[in-house]
């Protein structure tokens, strides 16, 4: 496929194979795949289009689009998640972190509006530390902790906050939940595993196949963590703390229902891009 092929016929013929299988921006993955594969830093391609790749870059294209074809996703091909403001790592042991969650970004945003405000902030479930180091980029002035259960998560988000260059404001234990923790927070972050268990079979190739299982089940209802989290909840948070809780889009009634039982009230409820019921904002009932 790759013999003496200029990117723009590279890129019409992996677009048609990557249509073929079901991928669902097939264009983009062909154009950021080949970027990558021609070492371009910008993961553009256009105003290339006549460009010959050599034969090392041609092999690398075909290694990657392979993958791709095998539903493989773009980000773990690369090795790199782009989220909120930041460029990630990802690893097979970590969640590629998705767009959904930068619902709870915005809802940090929404409910403490001063930059300048020297929150203390838990990630629980940190994994890539996405929510973490997405949040301490937005307050200066902010420190916070990353727990996961996992060693290899713990060494990926030690990555990730050098590359963003905020080690002296974040640190990572492993841990689970909060067992190795002391003290309190002001803004707590969570996604935890939610899929029900039998729901597995039924997600998309790219997460089915690649995501760790650890990181969606949820147990056979979806809701065993959402159970366990509210007395973690409750010893960790801060007097006018908040939690920042992600749920699946049919979830809504449940957990609130859950966290109510645990003394939290609802105060707030945010949507993902799709409309879905994403994130709520929970804070000690009184």
């Amino acid at each position: 496929m790759t013999d003496a092929r200029t990117v723009s016929e590279l890129l019409a013929e992996a677009t048609k194979q990557l249509a073929d299988v079901g991928v669902d921006q097939p264009r983009l993955d062909a154009r950021l795949l080949l970027a990558y594969a021609m070492g371009f830093s910008d993961n553009h391609v256009y105003g290339r289009e006549n460009l010959i790749p050599d034969t090392a870059a041609a092999t690398r294209f075909e290694v990657a689009l392979k993958r791709r074809l095998e539903r493989e996703p773009v980000s773990r091909i690369l090795g790199r998640r782009e989220f909120w403001t930041l460029d990630l790592r990802v690893t097979p042991e970590t969640l590629d972190p998705r767009s959904d969650s930068e619902t709870l970004i915005e809802a940090v945003l929404a409910t403490f509006l001063d930059p300048a405000a020297e929150l203390r902030v838990l990630d629980l479930g940190t994994g890539t530390s996405a929510l973490l180091l997405a949040v301490l980029t937005e307050y200066r002035n902010a420190t916070g902790v990353g727990v996961d259960q996992s060693a290899e998560c713990i060494q990926t988000a030690r990555h990730n906050a050098e590359l963003c260059g905020l080690t002296k404001r974040a640190r990572f234990t492993q841990s689970d939940w909060d067992a190795s923790l002391n003290g309190i927070f002001d803004v707590i972050l969570c996604n935890p595993p939610y899929i029900p268990a039998s729901e597995i079979v039924d997600l998309d190739p790219e997460v089915q196949k690649f995501d760790p299982k650890v990181a969606l089940i949820g147990g056979e209802d979806g809701l065993k963590y959402y159970r366990a989290l509210g007395p973690v909840f409750m010893r960790r948070l801060s007097v006018n703390g908040r939690i920042f809780l992600e749920i699946g889009h049919s979830q809504l009634k449940s957990v609130i229902r859950l966290m109510r039982e645990a003394g939290f009230e609802c105060s707030a409820i945010r949507k993902d891009l799709a409309g879905h019921d994403r994130c709520l904002v929970l804070k000690v009932r009184s």
